[in-house]
């Protein structure tokens, strides 16, 4: 088992590396040049909605035809980066492993070329430093994010990949930049009231303010620079998320996506978003008040989203479509719990699982499974720096 692990890691390194971390993305169909020399579609909320949704629905890959070029995406680069500092970690601890999966010296220079990368894909003019997306988003509630609204999802990824970055090349920008992501969490984004404390919004725009895992990954990020900073002021922020979100969690462990009647979903990987965030609070605060809320929800995310043999479930009432973060985020999940051991088991499971049913022989990973015609695109945030990031978790457990 150990055996087809790396081999499987060895060949989505080198896919992705091939490709030079460029690709495409589920949400990135308003990229199409197509539509862009179409202003009477470019400019109804409805068509870029239908444009949006078609292609990430459609198993077929349109996106040459549509001229929807190849980019970077920073939350990728931020995932890219993190797994490569876990690769590092990880040959350190197991120096054999230098020969299949690079060398120290190697793995470094990488991990410093995408730091330069992402600092360069920042979002501009706002308090400080933070990430958006590379592509036109239109929410279903006709909501556009245009190109580059940085989100406190990505941004959370990206300035805590710059510090694990720091932590292996003592680059004093790599952390400069990285802690500067507080201003924009507290500075730029919007806060609402919940029961004894509020939920920090998705974006810096109206209208998103109800998600628990953003506002939790808020509070992550807040966690972080209060480690390297110890100012009290981003502690006390970052409690009063992780107050609401607990108060909004469910008597048994489980979180609904957010406020809102339409958000009412139980979902694999946001449940794992929550916990990751709740635990990075508890371990860089010292605060352990809320060790009671990680550990029912744990139970209710190990309970309710794996089958017996290994199949990850995307709802806690129904398997599909299975998509490539619900096996991924278990991985990351339990390290970061440090649950790997006791549930040592049920990852190999799922993990064989995924290799078997959701990897190509190119390397690359599936984005979603479904009962009928599945999406088989190489995605390369969604799927291929999601995997990376979180197979560089389970070797570096090991």
């Amino acid at each position: 088992m150990q055996f087809e692990i790396i081999k499987s890691f060895i060949s989505l390194k080198s896919y992705c590396e091939q490709v030079q971390f460029k690709g495409w993305d589920p949400y990135d169909g308003l990229n199409s040049r197509v539509f862009q020399a179409l202003p009477f579609l470019k400019n109804s909320a409805l068509c870029r909605l239908v444009v949006i949704q078609g292609f990430k629905r459609c198993p077929i890959n349109l996106r040459k035809i549509a001229l929807v070029p190849k980019e970077y995406n920073a939350k990728g680069i931020g995932l890219f980066l993190s797994g490569y500092c876990n690769l590092y970690k990880a040959v350190e601890k197991h120096h054999e492993w230098g020969k299949e999966l690079g060398a120290l010296e190697e793995i470094k220079k990488q991990i410093e070329e995408l730091a330069e990368l992402l600092i360069s894909l920042q979002s501009k003019g706002y308090s400080g430093a933070c990430w958006g997306y590379n592509f036109d988003w239109q929410a279903r509630r006709l909501f556009l994010f245009p190109k580059n609204t940085p989100t406190v999802v990505a941004t959370n990824f990206c300035a805590t990949a710059l510090m694990e970055a720091y932590e292996i090349t003592k680059n004093e920008t790599y952390l400069k930049t990285a802690l500067s992501a507080a201003d924009f969490v507290i500075k730029d984004l919007h806060r609402t009231s919940y029961k004894d404390g509020f939920l920090f919004s998705y974006s810096p725009l109206k209208g998103n303010n109800t998600v628990f895992n953003a506002s939790l990954l808020g509070s992550r990020l807040l966690s972080f620079c209060y480690h390297y900073t110890k100012k009290e002021e981003y502690k006390t922020l970052a409690e009063q998320s992780v107050k609401a979100c607990c108060e909004g969690q469910r008597e048994d462990g489980a979180w609904v996506y957010g406020m809102l009647p339409v958000q009412s979903w139980v979902d694999s990987f946001h449940t794992g978003y929550n916990l990751d965030a709740l635990i990075a609070y508890q371990e860089l605060t010292k605060d352990t008040s809320y060790s009671e809320y990680i550990q029912n929800g744990f139970d209710y995310y190990i309970r309710n989203f794996f089958e017996t043999d290994g199949t990850p479930k995307y709802y806690d009432n129904k398997t599909y479509p299975i998509d490539i973060h619900c096996p991924g985020q278990l991985l990351i999940t339990l390290s970061r719990l440090h649950k790997m051991s006791e549930h040592k088991d049920l990852a190999e499971k799922v993990l064989h699982w995924t290799l078997r049913n959701m990897q190509d022989k190119k390397g690359y990973f599936y984005y979603q499974l479904k009962p009928g015609i599945s999406s088989k695109i190489s995605y390369m945030r969604w799927s291929n720096a999601f995997m990376f990031n979180a197979m560089s978790h389970y070797l570096l457990s090991k």
